[in-house]
């Protein structure tokens, strides 16, 4: 194999071995330890229980709901959807490990650089609008802003609010020509968002007078922001763009400094502005995180349910908020998270109403929240009323709830709306828009189908080497390759040599290295039953070998036997006496040779 290659695997090993993949995942979804393995609800599939395990000793994950397993790269690159060069760089990064930049591709370094570019244009752009608001003279304005709306200078610096000062104070050039001044190039301050090219050439800043909010994804990178304006000519609100580093459907503002307070509540409350989200940690509720000028997303559904069990929505009363909750109903239903809805007071958003009427109000408000279907349910009843008209619209609306649903949150919901409005769950069911159940996914197409079907002794052969592949060299010289003939099991051999020609083989490489499909998932199987143990075992898994070493034996005598037989035959065919006593001779010593084999190893059945 190249060297540059097995470079490669000798560094990415080097990062995975010094990784924590329990602490990595607990990052974003809650896990509990259960035996050896720790378990909480998968990050790629709506479940209600567990199926999600995670085990340290191997250093994997494995979902037994929806399949979905890998290692510490494999699931920073799923979950935070990056290629395998970011993930591989962010895991280093984390672990403390300097990669060679010969460790990758020279489209991958562009790749990764052009990342860190950006990465470091919104650092040093946040460190400036900081810096701008706390001591320019043309951020008075700014600060006697965030003073009138409540908001002190330690919540400014905790959050790291800045300001864009107005055309009137050089704002049409401030960022632009700091960070370039600092060495950042004008293409990379663009691609970040920070700056606009000119119909006639050249460019200028996005935000102008303008509060800033910066948005941190969740390894606290600032990636994005938001802008509030202070004087006119331009949308109230605006936020960066989205680029290779932001996804705005993918991100809340807030949840990064604020997750480990809804963790720890199970509660997240989501508000429609940042400044909401500030006013109310400013009172000291600080489980709030913030949509960013967009309605919430299944993904944003998806990242709450990894901290908490319950979501609060606090919405205006008017028809933006209800589309906005009727948008998100769909999501909390099919990633089964609690949903609820309170419902602000008329003209009132949270920032106006913790000033005016206080926390508690606030909080009162969020414990007699309703269930979200029930909001929608009651706002459609007010929309177009209980006439025969009203309830075919009702019914009619209601079905991209009931479709959404499971089977047992659907008869629920038709059961109780039905009641409510008087009719039966036959009508219930039954609209002018089309339901259709969930269409299943196409099955992936599989390799290596039969692992757990093989002969039992083939099975454990294909146990042991998963676990112990040290050993590998041990039953090929003992004549593997000889007595085994399954096609499945012939293939799985090849593909341990493959493995063992780049180099070091381990229970995590082979898995990793394992095609998706049944292949997979019956490794992952065996390897949360055996735990974390199996691997320091040596006394146990040398007597295994040993075990195995003497069933091949008699194995190849078995097959010797066989032949020896075929060869006698041939031999009285031909009339050659002399021959055919030799052969019966050999096929004696052969017998005497044969001796009784335990059938306890592995006790897979």
């Amino acid at each position: 194999m190249n060297p540059s290659f097995r470079q490669q695997d000798e560094i990415k090993n080097r990062v995975r071995e010094s990784t924590d993949i329990v602490r990595l995942i607990g990052e974003n979804i809650e896990l509990k330890k259960a035996g050896a393995n720790y378990v909480g609800l998968c990050p790629f599939h709506a479940e209600k229980t567990p199926s999600f395990s995670v085990n340290p000793g191997r250093q994997f994950f494995h979902c037994f709901g929806c399949g979905e397993s890998g290692d510490v790269f494999t699931f920073m690159m799923k979950y935070h959807r990056l290629g395998f060069p970011e993930a591989l760089k962010e895991l280093a990064g984390r672990a403390g490990i300097d990669l060679p930049e010969r460790a990758l591709s020279p489209a991958e370094q562009q790749q990764i650089r052009r990342r860190d570019r950006l990465y470091a244009v919104n650092e040093a752009a946040a460190a400036l609008y900081q810096q701008n608001l706390r001591q320019s003279p043309a951020a008075a304005d700014a600060r006697s802003y965030l003073a009138e709306r409540g908001i002190p200078d330690e919540f400014a610096t905790r959050y790291r609010l800045g300001y864009a000062p107005g055309p009137d104070h050089g704002g049409w050039n401030f960022i632009t020509g700091l960070l370039q001044k600092n060495g950042h190039a004008v293409v990379d301050i663009e691609r970040a968002g920070l700056a606009v090219k000119k119909e006639q050439g050249g460019y200028y800043d996005r935000f102008r007078d303008r509060v800033l909010f910066p948005i941190h994804d969740m390894s606290g990178r600032v990636v994005a922001f938001g802008g509030r304006i202070l004087g006119e000519g331009g949308p109230k609100y605006m936020n960066s763009p989205e680029s290779s580093i932001f996804d705005k459907g993918r991100l809340l503002f807030g949840l990064y400094q604020h997750r480990d307070t809804i963790r720890k509540q199970r509660k997240a409350l989501v508000v429609e502005g940042n400044f909401d989200l500030l006013s109310l940690a400013v009172h000291g509720v600080d489980n709030v995180v913030a949509p960013l000028g967009t309605s919430l997303t299944r993904p944003h559904v998806r990242s709450l349910r990894g901290y908490c069990d319950q979501v609060v929505l606090l919405f205006d009363g008017d028809a933006a908020g209800f589309k906005a909750a009727m948008r998100s109903v769909p999501f909390f239903l099919s990633e089964r998270v609690e949903a609820r809805v309170a419902l602000l007071p008329d003209g009132q958003d949270p920032d106006s109403m913790v000033r005016e009427q206080g926390v508690d109000a606030v909080r009162t408000l969020v414990d007699q929240a309703a269930p979200l279907p029930e909001f929608v349910f009651e706002a459609l009843v007010r929309r177009h009323g209980l006439t025969l008209d009203g309830k075919n619209r009702i019914i009619a609306e209601l079905q991209p709830l009931l479709t959404a649903g499971d089977g047992d949150q659907r008869a629920l919901m038709i059961a109780h709306f039905g009641e409510k409005l008087g009719v039966s769950p036959e009508r219930m069911s039954r609209s002018e828009v089309s339901v259709r159940p969930p269409v299943s996914p196409e099955p992936e197409a599989r390799e290596w189908v039969g692992f757990a079907m093989l002969p039992r002794r083939y099975r454990q052969v294909v146990d042991f080497l998963l676990l112990y592949p040290e050993f590998f060299d041990d039953l090929v010289a003992e004549g593997l390759e000889r007595v085994v003939k399954e096609p499945v099991l012939v293939d799985f051999i090849m593909f341990l040599k493959e493995i063992r020609a780049e180099g070091k083989c381990t229970p995590e490489m082979i898995f990793s290295s394992l095609p998706e499909g049944e292949a997979r998932r019956y490794a992952a199987q065996l390897f949360m039953d055996a735990g974390n143990g199996a691997s320091g075992d040596e006394t146990g898994s040398r007597e295994m070998c040993n075990e195995l070493k003497s069933w091949l034996r008699e194995e190849q005598r078995v097959l010797e036997e066989a032949d020896l037989l075929q060869q006698i035959r041939v031999a009285q065919e031909a009339g050659d006496r002399e021959k055919v006593m030799e052969l019966l001779r050999r096929k004696q010593e052969c017998g005497r040779k044969r001796t009784g084999f335990s059938d306890n190893l592995l006790k897979n059945e």
